[in-house]
């Protein structure tokens, strides 16, 4: 017995030691898993020194002590916020990397100098379909660029705002309605008792990525191959793009690219190299401030050529008359896509004789292999030109503008006639390889840059790059295009798989030839770089990275064209649409100021719509909001003569699609649209052409009485947010039911607050809510709530809380669609946009305790009201929709194109705001005595 005794013992203290032991592996596992989860990606290649940039982007501008004081705060003080509570992140204003900071160059010349590496950014963009999309029934696909703007958890960064969205669970109480809330509500974002809090988001993610990286190499998904694959596909940035391309051409374009690269037979694996000299080449050149304008005796002759899209038509004539003259020559490529703009430059083109479109044309994107195949095939056909005798290859777009004069430019180009100016990084080649992307296969297909994988840089040349602007002497361009030597034929095969091919393929080729002691590292102009704002990885919708892209310049800047110390002679970019004062500025001082009362000085328009390109280029939001325009047009024409009922000489009846519209803005602020539309008179039942005016109404108002918070300065609500230049770019907030509405805040200075933003539908219902800590120096933010689709149609509100107390609110329309896929809408498809989410719940919690709180009654009536109109159609559509856009619009004008009967219709020419009025400072006319048209 006592030797039984001793044998429980010692089992006993065994299984103890045992449970201790794994009790303690237990834990520093966790520990060291977690650990591991916070140090992902970036911080452990910098050795962990970013854990207090995160802790300084997660707590905003607070000190050390002051976030982890709060951040205890926020764990122990933190109440519970109901089932589903999900905590954000505001939508950062500024972009930030987690590799070291560097210095800021303002006059920074490459255009994408600072990417960020893909594999440290959000994958979520270029990973396989694999997780459910919250999608409307009938929805067109999320646009990939809307994808993590303004998502939980997205965009973490230093001085980011947080973003705490909470709703009502069975058992959480609702804020008194006078009582002040608890001291934690910056934290916790909502009232109620306090519970143990939920892990924050961050740290999931992190953990989740963490765990990620451990799993095995995902299989690849079914993809349907016209020909199957010659190689086993097993790379996942392969099986990644194989999944997102759309077309199947695409997709068998990208398993061939992917195979050659497996089997080595894509990428040259070594290079000749001509150069002569060790190292890069870079000739110093004379710069006089006051550059002579007078003409040398033998001077250049410059080909031009311009690269644009989009549908600034003006701003492109203002730029082409700045840099005319009938010595030059100008070939024009307008991209495939934007049609309005090639029938634009085609006009501008027949009236000059050294002025020629390309016969070709392509879809260039942003970093992709097309735009070194455009600068390749122009550069060809300008060298076959046999009646065009020019020196110099220059590329300019749209958003150029010169900072010197013509003569300025001539004479310092014939003086360096021998040189090629190009613009270097200016960083050490393997940190430029690895940021700009060289070391990864790219392939170009369905209008995307697909990243395919790893590969070498081939050896035995020096692989150089920057900016990808520059001016090229006609012996170099030569040597490009016609040569056949192994340097030149290499090259070429390796930037037709490269990512920012533009950017890098000149400086190789130019560094590593016999060229390469005609090197200038300047290219001659200006860029307006703003890191904080342009690296926001935008072109994530058609390029597997992450970039950069410089800033508007804006009037404040303009000292910065006379203070640089090298030869400058354009800069960039210019928007007319962001602001018009810059260039009116520069071109007064280049050329002399327009005489005072010149027209249209002040005023810009810019195409939208055109006839030609078919109602298909509009969406079904855009086309039923420009009938409603046309109609409120009529209805204006309808009113102007008051008394008689028996007149019918000023009232219309609408047909048809409209004609064209036109953005219009005076002194830089977006004025509203201008749409020229076909009506039939009643009184001759002859057709007429008008336009009409329709401006936009104030939606933001302080509240009443004003709140003692007064930081917040204007919110607005709308879609395609452009947080670079921080404005919507859906002018006016054109808005279905389908859309993803962002909110909007801009700040003034003040000490840190927490504010709390509601936004109620127009049957009352509280679709949203949440709170935004905002630091002290935040100027803007914005966050999109992922609200459940379709959004009821009507009036929205968006209220601004401080301490539960109004401090402001804004509205907006959703429109209900009068058209569905550009053709009437059937009463099937009207019920399933217009009754609003499924079981009317925007979101999965609730908030329908609230409404007491904010005084929002939910009435029966506005319920019922809404559930008929969303069966309408027809005309009784059509009126529901004015009815609606007449609360937000108000038609300021309208005019006729031509003759009209109505006897107080004015010219549309003899306006001051019509799309057709003069606009002497973009109109071109023949070219001077002197060559020139400015």
């Amino acid at each position: 017995m006592v030797g039984g005794s001793c044998a429980r013992r010692l089992a006993r203290r065994s299984r103890s030691a045992l449970i201790a032991a794994l009790t303690v592996l237990l834990v520093q596992t966790l520990i060291v898993w977690n650990f591991s989860s916070l140090d992902s990606g970036e911080e452990r290649e910098n050795g962990g020194s970013n854990i207090r940039d995160k802790r300084d982007r997660i707590g905003g501008n607070k000190a050390g002590s002051e976030y982890l004081k709060s951040g205890f705060q926020e764990q122990h003080l933190q109440p519970h916020l109901g089932k589903g509570t999900v905590r954000h992140k505001q939508q950062p204003d500024g972009y930030y990397s987690h590799r070291p900071k560097e210095k800021v160059r303002v006059d920074s010349n490459n255009e994408n100098s600072v990417p960020k590496d893909f594999e440290n950014i959000d994958n979520s963009n270029f990973g396989a379909r694999s997780r459910p999309q919250r999608r409307t029934p009938g929805q067109p696909k999320e646009r990939p660029q809307e994808k993590g703007r303004g998502q939980p958890g997205a965009g973490l960064s230093k001085g980011s705002n947080e973003v705490i969205q909470y709703g009502e669970a069975k058992g959480a109480a609702a804020p008194p309605p006078q009582a002040p809330p608890p001291r934690n509500r910056s934290h916790a974002g909502g009232p109620g008792p306090a519970h143990r809090p939920q892990q924050p988001q961050q740290h999931q993610q992190h953990r989740h990525h963490h765990q990620q990286g451990k799993r095995p190499a995902t299989p690849a998904p079914d993809i349907v191959y016209d020909q199957p694959p010659k190689c086993e596909i097993s790379g996942k940035e392969a099986i990644s793009a194989l999944s997102r391309a759309k077309t199947k051409e695409c997709r068998q374009q990208i398993a061939e690219v992917y195979c050659r690269h497996k089997e080595g037979q894509l990428m040259p694996e070594k290079v000749s190299r001509y150069c002569p000299l060790e190292g890069k080449a870079n000739v110093n050149v004379q710069w006089e401030d006051d550059s002579s304008e007078s003409v040398p005796a033998a001077p250049v002759r410059i080909a031009f050529v311009l690269v644009v899209h989009g549908r600034a038509s003006r701003q492109l004539q203002r730029l082409f008359k700045a840099i005319y003259h009938t010595s030059h020559y100008y070939y024009i490529h307008v991209d495939l896509r934007s049609n309005y703009l090639h029938r634009q430059v085609a006009a501008l083109a027949s009236q000059y004789p050294n002025v020629r479109v390309t016969p070709w044309r392509m879809s260039t994107i942003w970093g992709g292999a097309s735009l070194l195949t455009m600068y390749l095939q122009s550069m060809k056909d300008l060298l076959a030109m046999s009646d065009w005798s020019w020196d110099f290859f220059i590329n300019l777009s749209a958003a150029d503008y010169p900072i010197r004069t013509n003569n300025q430019l001539v004479a310092f180009l014939s003086k360096y006639r021998d040189m090629n100016f190009i613009k270097s990084h200016g960083r050490d080649n393997a940190r430029f390889i690895r940021k700009q992307g060289l070391d990864r296969l790219f392939f170009e297909c369905d209008t995307h840059m697909w990243r395919l994988g790893d590969r070498r840089i081939p050896e035995g040349v020096s692989v150089d790059g920057g900016s990808d602007w520059f001016l090229l002497n006609r012996r170099f361009v030569e040597y490009v295009i016609t040569s056949q030597d192994d340097l030149v034929t290499s090259m070429k095969r390796f930037y037709s798989y490269t990512l920012l091919p533009a950017e890098s393929f000149f400086h190789t080729v130019l560094e590593n030839s016999p060229h390469c002691e005609s090197m200038v590292d300047n290219n001659l102009r200006i860029t307006n770089w703003n890191r904080k704002l342009g690296c926001k990885c935008q072109y994530k919708h058609i390029v597997d990275w992450c970039g950069c892209s410089p800033n508007d310049f804006k009037p404040a800047d303009f000292h910065r064209f006379q203070q640089t110390a090298r030869p400058t002679f354009f800069a960039r970019k210019f928007e007319a649409s962001v602001n018009q004062e810059i260039v009116n500025q520069l071109d007064g001082f280049l050329f002399g100021g327009l005489p005072a009362g010149t027209p249209g000085l002040k005023a810009y328009w810019e195409n939208a719509y055109d006839e030609p390109d078919g109602v298909h280029s509009l969406t079904d939001a855009q086309l039923t909001h420009f009938h409603a325009f046309g109609r409120m047009g009529l209805a204006r024409a309808d009113s102007s003569l008051q008394g008689d009922p028996d007149d019918s000489s000023c009232r219309y009846f609408p047909m048809g699609h409209p004609v064209s519209v036109h953005l219009y803005f005076l002194a830089d602020r977006f004025q509203g649209y201008l749409v020229r539309h076909h009506a039939t008179n009643l009184a001759t039942s002859k057709l007429e052409t008008l336009e009409t005016w329709v401006m936009p109404k104030k939606s933001f108002k302080i509240a009443n009485p004003p709140n003692s918070f007064t930081r917040l300065q204007f919110a607005e609500i709308g879609t395609e947010w452009d947080a670079k230049e921080r404005m919507f770019r859906n002018f006016g907030s054109l808005m279905g039911p389908t859309e993803e509405p962002v909110g909007m805040q801009k700040w003034g200075k003040g000490a840190n607050v927490t504010v709390t933003v509601v936004w109620v539908d127009p049957t009352n219902v509280i679709a949203a809510t949440y709170d935004i800590l905002i630091d002290a120096s935040a100027e803007y933010t914005h966050y999109r709530p992922p609200l459940n689709l379709p959004l009821r149609p009507g009036v929205w509100t968006v209220r601004v809380l401080h301490h539960w107390s109004p401090v402001a609110e804004t509205r907006f329309l959703v429109t209900p669609l009068a058209y569905s896929k550009h053709q009437p809408i059937r009463q099937e498809d009207a019920l399933r946009f217009h009754n609003g989410p499924a079981k009317n719940s925007y979101m999965e919690q609730s908030f329908h305790g609230l409404n007491p709180v904010l005084n929002i009654p939910v009435h029966l009536g506005q319920v019922e009201a809404a559930k008929r109109n969303a069966g309408l159609t027809g005309a009784e559509l059509e009126q529901w929709v004015d009815s609606l856009v007449r609360e937000t619009w108000s038609a300021v004008d309208v005019c006729s194109t031509g003759p009209s009967a109505c006897p107080v219709m004015q010219a549309c020419s003899k306006t001051m705001w019509s799309s057709l009025s003069p606009d002497p400072k973009s109109h071109l006319g023949p070219p001077r005595p002197d060559g020139r048209i400015r």
